[in-house]
């Protein structure tokens, strides 16, 4: 019985692809393998290849001067401008104050002597919305090497009965009118986005916000327009059923 020996790697530093086919038939005809390492440019470099070498390209060298060496700063920041981080962390708070004005809304409008469940239930959705929106914005801050810094909350109104309008109509208008302004402030956003040449948090503003923000402000604009056709009167009440039913199931 006859033990063959283990191919032996044969390597030809520097050498194209036909070079090394060539070489290769060229070479002993016991069993072998060939490893070609291509050089690019001249030969100066020597480095003598022993199995695997590994040489990060010229492009990668500037990168890798670039990652942070201290503990308190972020590695995956990337073309990201200190603008668009301090206007994320300004409508974040845009969005908790929205929804912390829901909020107290709900609450009114769940009093016992209120006691108009569909408004408070509208409420306290619309405040759950901003809550996550607020969420989205701290997750993609943090996604992109910022860092999320909140500030205060305004304590908002806890009444919101009005003497021509009634509460409903005038939580409503209110409510048209905060949306109106985090529209303004998103799209802010997307000018600072635009201004930075920041393609992915253009992109972000566009796909997860703008969109949406149009269609919650011609939702309450008809909420609006119907709750002054109906008055103070019984017409809230109905009013007030159908945002109670809304979403159930038939």
């Amino acid at each position: 019985m006859f033990l063959r020996a283990p191919p032996t790697p044969t390597f030809f530093n520097g050498a194209t692809a036909d070079e090394c086919f060539s070489r290769s038939l060229l070479s002993s005809p016991t069993p072998s393998t060939v490893v070609c390492a291509a050089v690019k440019g001249d030969s100066s470099n020597h480095h003598s290849l022993t199995g695997v070498v590994f040489e990060p390209f010229e492009e990668v060298k500037k990168e890798l001067n670039l990652v942070p060496s201290l503990f308190h700063q972020s590695l995956a920041r990337q073309k990201y401008a200190d603008e668009s981080e301090a206007i994320i962390n300004e409508q974040i708070n845009v969005e908790y104050n929205v929804s912390y004005v829901y909020h107290a809304m709900y609450a009114y409008f769940d009093r016992d002597n209120v006691a108009l469940k569909g408004l408070a239930k509208f409420f306290k959705e619309s405040s759950e919305e901003e809550r996550e929106h607020a969420e989205k914005f701290i997750e993609y801050q943090n996604k992109r090497g910022g860092k999320v810094k909140l500030q205060s909350i305004i304590m908002p109104l806890s009444e919101f009965d009005h003497e021509e309008k009634g509460d409903a109509l005038y939580a409503m208008e209110l409510a048209l009118s905060l949306e109106k302004l985090t529209n303004e402030k998103l799209l802010k956003l997307h000018e600072a986005a635009n201004r930075n040449n920041d393609v992915q948090l253009a992109d972000f503003v566009e796909s997860e916000f703008l969109g949406e923000q149009v269609e919650a402000i011609k939702k309450i604009s008809e909420y609006v327009a119907q709750l002054r056709r109906v008055g103070k009167g019984h017409g809230v009440w109905h009013f007030d059923q159908m945002l109670l039913n809304e979403g159930v199931a038939a």
